[in-house]
C-alpha cells in the first residue's frame, strides 16, 4: 500500500525534482516507509511505501529490460493478491524481488495495456513503456484503491490523491459545482468528476494510455458480470460460498506485517471475524467503535459477545461527542475527494486505534451489502410503484428544505446516478441486480471504499476487503434472487452461512443499521454553529444564509432525520471547503475551524 504520483509532458521535457518533490511530501502518509521516484524521458514517477509484502526487497520503482534495451518501469499502490501464483506462472527466473508488484511488470511485457485482466487484487498501478514512450494507468476493477488525473497545459498528470495535484502546483482547486451538487444531494459525487473542476477519477477497472502527455486509449474492466443470475440449491450455494471465502480471505491476509479487523457486530464483518478465526492459529485483534450516546444502537455489546466466543483480542474505541467536535475538521481535511458519510468519523479514530496497536493491515465488512443485497433499498427498488417501489435515492438531502439558492434540478444532481441505473437496467439483469450494480458504480467506490481509504492511510494503514475480491463478486452477484432475499430480508446465503458456523452472531436479526448521532451533538450546539456555517464562503455561495441558520435551528429544536443530516452535509462541506479549496489547516475544534 502507497501513494504514487506521476507526470508526462507534452513536450518532452522530463519534470525538474521540485515537482516531484512536491508530490512526494503531499503523499508520505500514505506511505511513511520509503520513497522512490524515476525521471527520464519526459516522464516523471514517484512513489512513497508503506512496507507490507517483501519488507527488504520491494522498494519502488520496479524496473524491467524489454527486447531491445529499453525500460519499463512501474510505481503501484495496493496488494496483488494471486502474486504468488502469478510469480509461478510466469517463472521465478524473471524476479529480482519477493514483490506482488512486480509480476505486473512482467504481464505488461506479454499482454501490453490489458494485463490487468490477469490480476487478482486491489490497485492502482502505472508503467512507463520507454519503447513505445507510452504511460498505461490503471486501477482495480472495484474501485478499491483510488487514482486521479488531470490534463493541462503542460501534459498528463496522476495521483493516488486530487490534493496532491493541487500542492504539487498542477492544477487550481477550483469547485466543480454540479458535483458539488451532487455531493450535498448524494454525500458523494459519481461518475469519472471529481469535487475539483480540472480533476477526474480513473474508474473503477480503467486502464489509461498516454503519449506525449494525452491520453489516446482507454481500456475497461467490468467488475461485475453481465449476466443473469444462475440456478442453484441452498446446499450447493453455502458449499461454494465456503469455497470462496475461505480462499479470499487467505489471500487478504498475505502479509508480512501484523493485521487485524473491524468488527461491528453485523453479518458482514462477523464473517470475516468467523473466516479469519478459522484461517488463523492466534487470535485475531478486532476494533469495534461505539457511542455513548444512548439515542443510537451501540454496537460493542453484541461485538464483544462474538470476540468472546471466537477468542479474539478486542479493542473497543469509544467515539464521544467532544471527539466530533475535535476530530471531525482531520476527518473532513483526510477526504479530500469528499464523501459526507458520517461513518467517517469512527472509521477515522478506528485507523488511529489500529496504528497504535502497532498493526499495518485491516481487514473489514465493506461491499458485503453490495454484493449480497443487504440493503432495504434494493427491495424497494423492486416492487412496484403501487406497493412502495421507487428508485434508489429518489429524493437529495436537501431536497424541499429551501436552504440552496436555486433549485437543484437545474444542477440535474441525479444525472449520474440515473445514467447508471438506465445502464443497469437495460443489460439483461434482473431488477435486484440492477440494483446493485448502480450501487458499485458510485456509491461503493465514490463513498464507501474513498472513506475507508482516506480514514485508514491518514495513520499509514492499509485496509482490505475481502468481499469484494473479483471471484467473491463473480459469485454473489450471479446467485437466484432468492438466495439473496427471502422473507423481506437481505443477505440470506451470508446469514444462512453465518448462522452455521457462528451463531451466536445472530445473523437472523433485523439489521439495525450502522448510525452516528451527528444529529444530537449538533443540536446541542446549533445556535453557534448554525451561523458559522452559513457564513462560510462554499456555503454561502449555494445556499442562502438565514436558512441555514433556520435549517440548524429545527435540529436543536426537532433533530428530524433529514434536517440533522442536511445540517451535517452542511458542516462537512464547509470544512471540506475551508481546507481544499481555501487551503487554510484544520483547526484544534470544528468551532475554531468555521470562524
Amino acid at each position: 500500500m502507497c501513494g504514487i504520483a506521476g507526470m508526462m509532458s507534452l513536450d518532452g521535457v522530463t519534470p525538474d525534482d521540485a515537482a516531484l518533490d512536491a508530490l512526494v511530501d503531499a503523499l508520505r502518509h500514505r506511505g511513511p516507509d520509503g520513497e522512490g521516484r524515476f525521471a527520464a524521458g519526459g516522464v516523471g514517477l514517484i512513489q512513497t511505501r508503506l512496507a507490507i509484502i517483501d519488507l527488504n526487497t520491494g522498494d519502488q520503482p520496479l524496473y524491467a529490460e524489454q527486447s531491445g534495451g529499453e525500460q519499463c518501469v512501474l510505481v503501484g499502490n495496493g496488494e496483488i493478491y494471486n502474486y504468488v501464483e502469478l510469480r509461478e506462472e510466469l517463472g521465478t527466473g524473471l524476479f529480482k524481488t519477493q514483490s506482488d508488484c512486480e509480476p505486473p511488470l512482467q504481464l505488461y511485457l506479454k499482454h501490453g495495456p490489458d494485463y490487468p485482466r490477469y490480476l487478482r487484487g486491489m490497485y492502482a498501478l502505472a508503467v512507463y513503456d520507454a519503447a513505445r514512450r507510452q504511460l498505461i494507468v490503471s486501477r482495480d476493477p472495484l474501485g478499491i484503491k483510488p487514482l486521479y488525473y488531470t490534463e493541462t497545459s503542460s501534459g498528463f498528470c496522476f495521483a493516488s490523491e486530487p490534493q496532491a495535484l493541487i500542492k504539487a502546483g498542477l492544477v487550481q482547486p477550483n469547485v466543480c459545482e454540479k458535483s458539488i451538487h451532487e455531493l450535498l444531494q448524494l454525500q458523494f459525487s459519481c461518475g469519472p468528476q471529481t469535487a475539483f473542476e480540472n480533476i477526474h477519477r480513473v474508474l473503477p477497472g480503467e486502464t489509461l494510455v498516454v503519449e506525449n502527455g494525452r491520453i489516446v486509449g482507454r481500456h475497461k474492466i467490468n467488475a461485475l458480470p453481465e449476466e443473469r443470475p444462475r440456478d442453484q440449491s441452498l446446499d450447493e450455494a453455502l458449499h461454494r460460498l465456503d469455497e470462496v471465502f475461505a480462499e479470499s480471505v487467505e489471500l487478504h491476509q498475505r502479509a508480512d506485517v501484523p493485521y487485524g479487523m473491524f468488527l461491528s457486530g453485523g453479518v458482514d464483518s462477523s464473517a470475516v471475524l468467523a473466516m479469519m478465526k478459522r484461517l488463523n492459529a492466534e487470535p485475531v485483534h478486532a476494533f469495534t467503535a461505539g457511542f455513548a450516546d444512548s439515542t443510537v444502537h451501540d454496537e460493542r455489546a453484541q461485538a464483544r459477545r462474538i470476540a468472546k466466543v471466537v477468542g479474539a483480542k478486542h479493542t473497543e474505541v469509544e467515539f464521544t461527542e467532544s471527539d466530533f467536535w475535535t476530530l471531525l475538521p482531520r476527518a473532513a481535511a483526510a477526504m479530500d475527494d469528499p464523501a459526507a458519510d458520517y461513518a467517517v468519523l469512527p472509521s477515522y479514530k478506528l485507523a488511529q486505534a489500529a496504528k497504535e496497536a502497532g498493526l499495518k493491515v485491516i481487514l473489514t465488512g465493506e461491499g458485503g451489502d453490495e454484493l449480497f443485497a443487504g440493503y432495504g433499498r434494493y427491495r424497494r427498488a423492486r416492487r412496484l410503484k403501487l406497493f412502495g417501489g421507487r428508485p434508489m435515492r429518489h429524493r437529495g438531502i436537501l431536497e424541499g428544505l429551501g436552504v440552496l439558492r436555486q433549485e437543484t434540478d437545474s444542477f440535474h444532481w441525479r444525472d449520474g446516478i440515473a445514467a447508471v441505473e438506465h445502464d443497469a437496467g437495460t443489460a439483461g439483469l434482473t431488477a435486484l441486480q440492477a440494483a446493485q450494480a448502480t450501487d458499485c458504480a458510485d456509491w461503493l467506490p465514490h463513498d464507501l471504499l474513498t472513506k475507508l481509504d482516506r480514514c485508514l492511510m491518514a495513520f499509514g494503514v492499509e485496509g482490505r476487503v475481502p468481499f469484494l475480491d473479483q471471484r467473491m463478486a463473480e459469485f454473489a452477484f450471479t446467485l437466484p434472487d432468492h438466495l439473496k432475499v427471502r422473507r423481506g430480508m437481505g443477505k440470506w446465503l451470508l446469514r444462512t452461512w453465518l448462522d452455521r458456523h457462528l451463531p451466536e452472531a445472530a445473523p437472523f436479526a433485523r439489521k439495525r443499521g450502522f448510525t452516528v448521532p451527528v444529529g444530537a451533538w449538533i443540536a446541542t450546539r446549533a445556535a453557534e454553529i448554525g451561523p458559522l456555517v452559513a457564513k462560510q464562503p462554499g456555503v454561502e455561495e449555494l445556499c442562502d444564509p438565514k436558512a441555514v441558520v433556520n435549517l440548524f435551528n429545527s435540529v436543536a429544536s426537532n433533530q428530524n432525520g433529514q434536517s440533522a443530516k442536511a445540517a451535517w452535509t452542511l458542516v462537512f462541506y464547509a470544512l471540506w471547503h475551508q481546507t481544499h479549496i481555501l487551503n487554510k489547516a484544520p483547526a484544534k475544534s470544528v468551532q475554531e475551524s468555521l470562524a
